[in-house]
Order: structure tokens, then sequence, then C-alpha cells
């Protein structure tokens, strides 16, 4: 039986690796921060199966005791201030976890002696100016303190591969989403606003940043299938995971809205959107939640891993939204 370490096993990505790699026999073991709150509810339902230590990526002793002691056959680091405008706020910390926190880990395992397969969780942050479609090719830009962390990792992922013969890969992933995902980022901020008006919750108008950015999102589920397919490689190499589509944040706002039926008409001189029928204010655009570098655009282009692992996504992005509404929804009805 293989066994598996991933850090950040309680996030949305780390809750999915963990059922995958469960159903496929692995052992799998998970770090998670000590905090005031107790949050598992992404683990929940596989609790009893998995293991569980607290750990932080800023704590290099910790990290070593608790690898000398799970002994595993794959690290899978997923762990991060993955938030790109906190970053901006908490660079520092940003840096220290997500930057050195790749460091640590790689550093014990090539002090271990052992075969370790390593896996990188690299982003698509990390293209920032360059202009889509990007890939593995594509000059690497960033445009905050999150992608400049990641870049980091992301070669030193590829320096230790190649001066210590590690098997160690960067998976590139663009956004990925699902009903797991965070409450702070943008498709669950919508989603969950989308459910509110959909039971009859009033709610002031849904606060935006900037419409305009163009993201490609695929569900979080068909991307840790491609994480799971780049570690079966007879040799280590790096990947671009994403859909190869690319939406406004305003097309999202639009295709949510459209779940509950709710046209949203868009006033772009005043920055806001309203509800064609009522002409209800329903959208503003709040410059609080702009980013002080923005990225206009990243679409992934998934050409090597369609053809060298056979992935593709399977769950369209019309399916993944109205799954996230769905659970949304369901949440706040069990609450109340």
């Amino acid at each position: 039986m293989k066994v598996a370490l991933i850090t950040g096993i309680s996030g949305q990505t780390g809750s999915y690796l963990a059922e995958y790699l469960l159903k496929l026999n692995y052992q799998v073991h998970g770090i998670v921060r000590r905090s005031s709150l107790i949050k598992t509810d992404r683990i929940d339902q596989i609790y009893n199966q998995i293991k569980l230590y607290y750990g932080d990526m800023t704590d290099g002793m910790n990290l070593m005791s608790l690898i000398q002691n799970i002994q595993p056959d794959e690290i899978y680091n997923l762990a991060a201030q993955s938030h790109v405008k906190v970053s901006f706020e908490t660079p520092e910390y940003t840096a220290n976890a997500d930057a050195l926190g790749t460091l640590r880990l790689l550093e014990i395992i090539r002090n271990s002696g052992k075969k370790i397969k390593f896996y990188q969780a690299s982003t698509s942050e990390m293209f920032g100016a360059s202009p889509p479609p990007q890939n593995e090719k594509t000059m690497l830009q960033p445009q905050s303190p999150y992608g400049v962390a990641k870049l980091y990792s992301y070669w030193l992922t590829k320096n230790y591969r190649d001066a210590y013969n590690i098997f160690a890969i960067n998976g590139i992933l663009f956004n990925h989403e699902g009903p797991r995902r965070g409450e702070t980022f943008i498709t669950r901020k919508v989603t969950r606003y989308v459910a509110e008006r959909s039971i009859g919750i009033k709610a002031k108008p849904l606060q935006i940043g900037n419409v305009h950015a163009i993201r490609d999102w695929t569900d979080a589920r068909d991307m840790v299938r491609g994480i799971y397919l780049m570690m079966q490689k007879r040799d280590p190499d790096d990947f671009v995971l994403g859909s190869g589509e690319g939406r406004t944040v305003l097309d999202l706002i639009k295709v949510a809205f459209k779940k509950i039926n709710i046209e949203l008409e868009w006033n772009e001189n005043e920055g806001i959107g309203t509800n064609k029928n009522t002409n209800e204010i329903i959208v503003e655009v709040n410059e609080k939640y702009k980013r002080p570098l923005e990225v206009n655009s990243l679409i992934a282009d998934p050409t090597k891993a369609n053809n060298e692992l056979n992935w593709k996504p399977t769950i369209g992005f019309d399916t993944m939204i109205s799954e996230m509404i769905e659970n949304d929804i369901s949440l706040m009805s069990n609450a109340n």
C-alpha cells in the first residue's frame, strides 16, 4: 500500500485528492494548521480513513519530524496562503509559507536519502502579465506576492529535480473550483450570493472588484485526477492543467444568476448590474476588492497534458456552477 502525505489536506483540492487516493487504496496522511477553530468540514466524510497531524509550512523541524514518522512514498504540497489579494497585505507570511515552505520539504526529501515523489502545486498566477493562452513554455511574469512566492517554489522544484535526481513535479493549475471552494474566492462568493437570493434572503448588492478579468475555471475534481496522472509518469515533468476556455468575471456572474432565472443587465459607466425585470441593483463594483496590480487574462493551453497524460476536463463550467449553487442552497437551508 502506497503512503501519501498531503499538506493542505483540509482545503478544497486537498480534500478531493484525499478521497481520490483512498479509492486507489492509498494510506493517506494530512497536515492541518492548529487554530482556535477546528475546521475539517471538507474531510468529515473521510475523517476515520485518514490520519491528521498538526503542522505548519513555516516550521521546518515540525515538518521533518512528521515526514520521518510517516515515511511517505509521495508528498503532495498543496498548503499555501492562496488568496492573491491577501498576499499584498501579508507578503512576508506568503513568502514564508508558499516559497520557503517548499524549500523546507525539498530539503527534508533530499536529506532523507529516500525515493520520495514530490508534487508542487504551482499556479497560473505565475504567468501574470504574459498574454494567453499560456502553456509550459510561456514566460513567467507574476503580478503579486503570491505569484512571486509560487514562482520561487516552481524553480526550486525544477532545480532539486535536476540537481539531486528527485522525482519532483510542478502542476501549473489554472483556477479550479467546486462546492468546497473557500467562501472568499470569487466563484464561491458569487454562488453563495445567488443561493441567498434564490431562497429569499434579502442582501445588499454583490460587491465585486475587476469584472473584466478573464480566467480559465475548471472543476477541482478534474484537476485532482490530473495531479494523480502526473505522479504516475515514469520521468518527472511539469504540466499545465486547465480547460482552455476563458470567461470574464462578469460572464461568471451572469451564468450564475441565470441559474435562478435572473437576467443581469450591466451598466459599464456606473459599474452596476441590475435585475432586468425589476431594475433592482444586485451587483456593484467596489474598488476595495481590486488588486494593486491586476492580471488581465489567464487561459490555459493544456495540449501537453491532453497528449501525454490523456487528461481532459469531464465536468463542464455550467455543471460546476450549478452544483456550487445547489450546494450553497443546501447548506443555507440546513443552517436555518
